[in-house]
């Protein structure tokens, strides 16, 4: 059995492992589960799924991810349909899927999981052609994820902090107009600090914008957040991290399979974190338990 081993070696707030101490690891760890392994070190944003596509066309068993969740999204991007498995080793700022997971944090753990868990199979959302995995945003979440993705940005939660009390006093909210053809849920039409679109529960480090959320339910969730003052913002971080943030005259939610998110202008946006620009009117869908992630047995 082959493996590729897919390094990020940028990604997170740090790491106590020079390179050529992960790739020992990835090595050894998935040697003793049976994988020949290569290691890929990604040097800019499209090697992750690069990397994973190569593996795929080359017959690998096995395609790990070893960074954030940008590093998440694009190895499964090339995996998506395939029945090529992705393992997760959380090297990232938030490390929101495999926290959904429940992949362990520590680098030698999740190294097991990956060589010796078992398969389950996750939904993926896609934003205007793009696939996510995790969240994708629009408005401020947007504009945070474009901040913490320029170079020489504070990561980790700290830095996520920072960006969000640096952007919103300034930042605008938009009128967006949320129409789900299917019927499913009623519309929206609302000015909104931002809109987060959830195949999984977190945002990093615990932070829950969807605390209802399920990665195979067919389904995403679509949580609008209408203006707010610091202070309002500042009232529902502690729900926003012990996972009990509900609807409310300014939060609302929604769960659909496809969604159509209109706006008067071009459309920021992000998918797991990673910066993207659309047209006036983009398109949400549910791919259905398209990708096989590894987790513990």
């Amino acid at each position: 059995m082959h493996a590729t081993v897919v390094i990020n070696p940028i990604a997170g707030p740090g790491r106590s492992r020079t390179l050529d101490a992960c790739s020992a690891l990835a090595r050894t760890s998935l040697g003793r589960a049976g994988f020949d392994v290569s290691v890929c070190i990604t040097a800019g944003p499209e090697d992750a799924q690069r990397f994973a596509s190569a593996a795929v066309s080359a017959g690998h068993e096995l395609v790990v991810a070893w960074g954030g969740d940008g590093t998440v999204n694009g190895v499964g991007a090339a995996l998506a349909g395939t029945s090529v498995p992705m393992a997760i080793i959380p090297g990232g700022s938030g490390n929101g899927l495999a926290r959904d997971l429940g992949v362990p944090l520590d680098a030698p753990s999740a190294f097991e999981v990956a060589g010796r868990g078992t398969t389950r199979l996750i939904d993926a959302g896609e934003l205007d052609g793009s696939l996510f995995f995790n969240v994708a945003g629009i408005g401020l979440d947007a504009s945070i994820a474009d901040r913490m993705a320029a170079p020489g940005a504070r990561r980790g939660l700290l830095g996520y902090v920072i960006a969000t009390f640096s952007e919103l006093p300034a930042y605008r909210p938009r009128d967006y107009t949320i129409a789900f053809p299917g019927g499913e849920a009623a519309p929206i039409s609302s000015p909104a600090l931002f809109v987060a679109l959830a195949n999984s529960r977190q945002y990093g480090n615990g932070a829950q914008i969807a605390p209802h959320a399920l990665l195979d339910d067919g389904k995403l969730d679509i949580v609008v957040v209408r203006p707010l003052s610091l202070a309002g913002v500042a009232s529902r971080i502690p729900a926003f991290f012990n996972g009990t943030l509900k609807a409310d005259d300014k939060v609302l939610m929604r769960t659909a399979a496809e969604a159509e998110i209109s706006s008067d202008l071009d459309i920021w946006f992000h998918v797991d974190g990673e910066p993207r620009r659309g047209a006036s009117t983009v398109v949400l869908r549910t791919r259905s338990r398209v990708l096989s992630v590894r987790v513990k047995s």
